[in-house]
C-alpha cells in the first residue's frame, strides 16, 4: 500500500512528462512600414526580421518567442511619419525612411551628396552600416530621435529616361528632366532643368509634354513602364543610394531580453544584405525587360560620364556648410564617409571630400 511521500512522488513523475522542459515567455511586438511588401526595402522585413526571428531564438535555446503583429502598406502611417511612428510607440519597429527628414537625421542622406562615390551596392549597405554602428555621431543621431538603428536601406542608383538620345552631355541642354528636388544638383552643369515631381506621375507628365526626360532608378521605372514614353536610357549610373532603414523604438528596445535584441540585431544585418540582393537583382531583371519591350539602352560614354560629375557643383560642400550651420559635425562625417568608401575598394569619381 502507497502512503503520502509514495504517492506525491508518483504524481510527480505522471504529471512531470506533459509540462515543458523550460516555459517559453512570448513577447508581443509590431513591425511596421508606410510602403508595401514589394518594395525592395520593405520586403526584408518580413521575409528576414519576421520569418527568421523565432527560428533564430529556438536555435540558440532561447525561452523566448516573439508574437508578431504585421502592419505593412501604409495601414497605420504613412510615409511622412516613419520617424514618428517608430519614434512615438506607435509601431515598435519598422522601416524609416530618412530621405523624408532632412532635418532631423542629416547624417543618414550623405550619399545624395555624394554621387558617384560607388556603384558597388553590397559595399554601399557594409560602409553605412559600418558608420552607423560605430560613429559617435550617427548614434547619437538616431538616440536623439529615440530609435535604435539595426539596419540600412538602400536603392539602385539613377539614369537618365528620355525622348530622344543622349549621346553626350550636350544633348541635355534645354531639355526638361522629371525628378527629384534632392537630385536637382547634380544636373545642373549640364544645360538641363529639373522639374520637381513624384514618381506616380511622371508618365503622364512624359506624355503630355511636361518633361521631356527623366532622372530616377531602373526599379522605379521598369514597373510605372517610364521607358513606354522615354524610350531612350542612357546609363549614367550614379551609384546606389542609402536613405534610412530598419529601426526600433528606444523604449522598447531597453525592454527587450537580450536573447531578443542578440537576434534582432544580427537580423538587421541581413536585412541589410537581402535589400541590396534584391536591388541587384531587380535591376538587372529591369534593364532586360526594357530591352525586350524596345527600349533603346546604351550607356553614357566613360569621358561623358567623367565630365557630368565634374560640372556638378560641390554638393558634399554645400551640405557640409548647411549642416554645420545646425551643429552637425558634417564636416567629419563626410571624410569618415569617403575614407570608409575607399578603404572598402571603392573608386569614387569625385573627391567629395578634398578640401575639406
Amino acid at each position: 500500500m502507497l502512503n503520502g511521500k509514495m504517492l506525491a512522488a508518483a504524481a510527480a513523475l505522471w504529471i512531470a512528462p506533459l509540462l515543458p522542459a523550460s516555459a517559453v515567455e512570448t513577447i508581443n511586438l509590431t513591425i511596421a512600414s508606410s510602403h508595401p511588401l514589394t518594395i525592395p526595402w520593405v520586403g526584408p522585413l518580413k521575409t528576414i526580421v519576421v520569418d527568421k526571428s523565432n527560428q533564430r531564438l529556438e536555435a540558440m535555446g532561447s525561452n523566448y518567442r516573439i508574437n508578431w503583429t504585421e502592419a505593412f502598406g501604409g495601414s497605420l502611417y504613412g510615409f511622412n511619419d516613419t520617424l514618428e511612428a517608430v519614434a512615438d510607440g506607435l509601431a515598435d519597429m519598422g522601416w524609416i525612411g530618412s530621405l523624408f527628414e532632412p532635418a532631423k537625421l542629416p547624417l543618414q542622406n550623405i550619399m545624395y551628396s555624394t554621387p558617384f562615390a560607388t556603384d558597388n551596392v553590397g559595399m554601399t549597405v557594409e560602409v553605412m552600416n559600418k558608420l552607423n554602428a560605430e560613429n559617435s555621431a550617427l548614434k547619437a543621431e538616431w538616440a536623439a530621435n529615440n530609435i535604435v538603428f539595426l539596419g540600412v536601406c538602400v536603392s539602385d542608383g539613377y539614369h537618365l529616361f528620355t525622348k530622344k538620345p543622349i549621346n553626350t552631355l550636350d544633348d541635355l541642354k534645354g531639355l526638361k528632366i522629371l525628378g527629384v528636388p534632392t537630385t536637382a544638383p547634380w544636373l545642373e552643369g549640364t544645360g538641363a532643368t529639373l522639374v520637381p515631381t513624384g514618381l506616380p506621375a511622371q508618365y503622364s507628365q512624359l506624355q503630355t509634354g511636361v518633361g521631356d526626360g527623366s532622372l530616377l532608378i531602373a526599379t522605379g521605372a521598369w514597373p510605372l513602364k517610364i521607358p513606354e514614353v522615354a524610350p531612350y536610357v542612357t546609363l549614367i549610373d550614379t551609384g546606389p543610394l542609402t536613405f534610412g532603414g530598419f529601426g526600433v523604438n528606444k523604449d522598447k528596445w531597453e525592454s527587450l531580453p537580450d536573447d531578443v535584441k542578440k537576434v534582432l540585431t544580427e537580423l538587421g544585418n541581413e536585412y541589410s544584405l537581402e535589400n541590396a540582393r534584391l536591388i541587384e537583382e531587380r535591376t538587372a531583371a529591369a534593364f532586360v525587360a526594357m530591352k525586350e519591350a524596345g527600349a533603346t539602352v546604351a550607356e553614357l560614354p566613360a569621358a561623358e560620364r567623367k565630365r557630368l560629375v565634374e560640372t556638378m557643383p560641390n554638393v558634399a560642400l554645400t551640405w557640409v556648410e548647411t549642416n554645420e550651420k545646425g551643429g552637425v559635425p558634417a564636416r567629419d562625417i563626410m571624410k569618415a564617409f569617403m575614407a570608409e568608401v575607399r578603404a572598402h575598394g571603392g573608386e569614387p569619381l569625385r573627391a567629395w571630400d578634398e578640401g575639406l
